[in-house]
């Protein structure tokens, strides 16, 4: 999973967040309990008593209700959500086969609910643990689905928390990459035209543009939706790096101060030089040039708008190479 630039979002002040917020959708609170979730993986039983057996695991984020205590015992409805659909693939009258919560008794340990001191916080910082997890090599099973679980409950539960902006985000960005990772392995990611490949679903992401309109986390939304329109594979095209620099560019236009402005400004600048060598090796020596001397001209912009950012640096090393005529997009052994 790719990881946020925490020190930076940081820095937001939250009622900035706020002023920009448009109002959540409600969510309907449950009549006979309480709504929460778990911050641990729980046997879920038919009794209050552990020497029978389980009739489900309750893994952490799954949402709750809380309905009745009895001592160290709470009975629950829980919901053992199955995995998320994309919302082109819903049914248009709903599916039959959708799970139903089912009814049973947990320990009460590791529950939090919409009345938990800092619940928020508790909830946003378990989601943030996953994350990390998520992101080593090997993870543990399922963990990065825990993490998006999560970060929905927090957006849930407290929506007048200050984290729902990017914990929305956050939730919308697992899903994004757990579906570009399964896109890239299919037989289609080879495709040239973006709409030949299969597409990772939106909607979550501009969601987070909708309500937070102007945030960071809205700049990061969009540019997370770059993905879907880049080409698969180039097949030696230099229509491909050339009109996915301009989908850089007007981002960086459209959102000048985002967190991953200079990410995208790299980005159009190694595809400006990539164009270049193959045009270059196509034998067109006038178009490689043009193509090349885009690419500094992005570099300037770079290092004059960002000139602490590692993107930067980067950027300093690819124009070198192109600079002293070495191939930066295919190989560059003479």
């Amino acid at each position: 999973m790719r990881l946020l630039h925490a020190s930076l979002l940081l820095l937001i002040v939250p009622g900035t967040i706020a002023l920009a917020q448009k109002p959540l959708p409600p969510v309907k609170m449950p009549r006979n309990g309480t709504l929460a979730t778990l911050v641990r993986e729980a046997n879920l039983y038919a009794n209050p008593d552990e020497s029978g057996s389980p009739i489900a695991d309750i893994t952490p984020g799954r949402e709750l209700v809380v309905v009745e205590r009895n001592g160290k015992w709470l009975r629950v409805f829980a919901n053992t959500d199955v995995p998320d659909t994309r919302e082109s693939d819903r049914p248009v009258f709903g599916s039959e086969t959708e799970a139903q919560p089912i009814s049973g008794w947990i320990l009460d340990k590791g529950l939090v609910d919409i009345n938990t001191p800092n619940g928020d916080l508790i909830l946003f910082g378990e989601a943030d643990n996953l994350e990390q997890q998520a992101a080593v090599p090997d993870p543990p099973p399922h963990v990065a689905e825990e993490a998006r679980l999560l970060y929905r409950r927090v957006v849930v539960m407290y929506p007048q928390s200050p984290w729902v902006p990017e914990a929305m985000y956050r939730a919308a960005d697992i899903r994004w990459q757990i579906q570009k990772a399964d896109a890239s392995s299919l037989p289609s990611a080879h495709e040239k035209e973006n709409y030949l490949r299969e597409q990772m679903d939106e909607d979550e992401m501009r969601k987070v543009m909708k309500y937070f309109p102007g945030t960071p986390f809205a700049d990061k939304a969009a540019f997370d939706l770059i993905d879907n329109k880049l080409c698969g594979d180039w097949q030696g095209s230099e229509k491909c790096p050339e009109q996915e620099t301009d989908y850089y560019l007007k981002y960086v236009d459209e959102h000048p101060n985002s967190p991953d402005a200079a990410e995208a400004l790299y980005d159009a600048l190694w595809r400006q030089a990539a164009a270049g060598d193959m045009w270059q090796s196509d034998g067109n020596s006038k178009r490689a040039d043009e193509d090349r001397g885009h690419a500094k001209a992005i570099f300037d912009r770079l290092r004059q708008k960002y000139p602490q950012s590692s993107f930067t640096a980067r950027a300093a090393s690819l124009i070198y190479k192109v600079n002293q005529g070495i191939p930066v997009y295919g190989s560059s052994r003479e």
